[in-house]
């Protein structure tokens, strides 16, 4: 008896679905293409601001190397309970919103302020006096790992977060406003993936002082 017209379409739904049950590709090191996990390490080129991916072995041989292209990128966050800035100090650092990331620049010789936006991060005009001022009250700060550690501050609302974070965290936060920003106000899908990204940062990080320290304002 001759097959209906359902059986012959019967093997191309089975190819079909063998298709869409295909793992993803995987990940592979930028160095040497070995497969990555989704959880890995990142290198940082200070001179592009670039981030590659990398397994252990390849980012093990930039760990604590000086005068190389990459940067290991340390997997530690911290969250700074006790952390000293007032509104005055923050009006005083030049950002134009109440969110940003700070870090020292080798190839710049000098502490850079970067926010973002729906177009990417953005450089803010620094005074060295207001950065001064504000390690002189978190001495702290003067211990952060050049090119790869930063101060990510949210001020956005109410919030008053400060972290040392590792620069890949801060380059997420960037890609996440701009991949989700939508109109004028950002819309309700990027401020909700804001909270989820700064509440699971939280739950990484290690406190720094009294968590129960009132932020000034």
């Amino acid at each position: 008896m001759a097959n209906s017209e359902s059986d012959n379409q019967v093997p191309a739904v089975i190819a079909a679905l063998r298709r869409f049950n295909r793992p993803r590709p995987i990940e592979q090191c930028d160095l040497c293409s070995l497969g990555l996990a989704e959880e890995h390490q990142h290198l940082f080129e200070p001179k592009s601001r670039q981030l590659i991916c990398s397994c252990n072995p390849c980012a093990i041989l930039f760990s604590g190397q000086a005068d190389m292209k990459y940067k290991r990128v340390p997997r530690r966050s911290r969250f700074l309970a006790n952390f000293q800035l007032t509104d005055i100090q923050w009006d005083n650092l030049m950002i134009p919103i109440g969110m940003a990331f700070f870090f020292y620049s080798s190839p710049a010789e000098k502490t850079t302020a970067l926010y973002p936006s729906p177009a990417g991060p953005v450089e803010s005009l620094l005074e060295l006096e207001a950065w001064q001022e504000l390690e002189e009250s978190n001495p702290i700060l003067r211990k952060m790992e050049a090119d790869v550690e930063a101060l990510l501050v949210n001020r956005i609302g109410t919030e008053r977060q400060y972290y040392i974070a590792p620069i890949d965290e801060c380059f997420k936060l960037v890609g996440i406003i701009r991949a989700k920003w939508q109109g004028l106000s950002g819309g309700t899908e990027v401020w909700q993936e804001i909270a989820i990204f700064f509440s699971e940062l939280q739950k990484r990080s290690t406190v720094i002082g009294e968590s129960s320290a009132k932020a000034n304002t």
